[in-house]
């Protein structure tokens, strides 16, 4: 069981680590009991600074993180915390993730629309 999002884009959110309204970070309020997003061409350079916010927050962690998942399917807290790893950290990358694939999304079709479940 898990919470996704669908439309233009598709994903499932990170379990305990991602709300459903994470794209609100990116510039659009999502709205309705499934949360709706839309970004058009006009929103592409807000999710662009958002995107380098996070990259800034995350710094090598970000490198750390890609290559941790690159070799494992599963994970723990002390998995995490082995590599020096804090929730936050995590929750950064998850959303990092999201706002790669809206901002994708953007320059590929020039918008991008989806659902999230709550």
């Amino acid at each position: 069981m898990g919470r996704y999002y669908n439309g233009d884009i598709n994903g499932k959110f990170w379990f305990a680590v991602q709300s459903s309204n994470a794209a609100d970070r990116f510039g659009q309020t999502g709205y309705t009991n499934y949360i709706n997003y839309y970004f058009g061409e006009e929103d592409l350079k807000n999710v662009e600074k958002e995107i380098k916010v996070i990259e800034d927050n995350l710094k090598n962690k970000k490198q750390i993180l890609d290559d941790f998942f690159a070799s494992v399917s599963s994970y723990s807290k002390s998995d995490l915390d082995s590599i020096g790893i804090t929730e936050r950290d995590l929750s950064e990358y998850a959303d990092l993730g999201l706002g790669i694939k809206i901002r994708d999304c953007i320059k590929e079709i020039g918008y991008c629309g989806f659902d999230a479940e709550l």
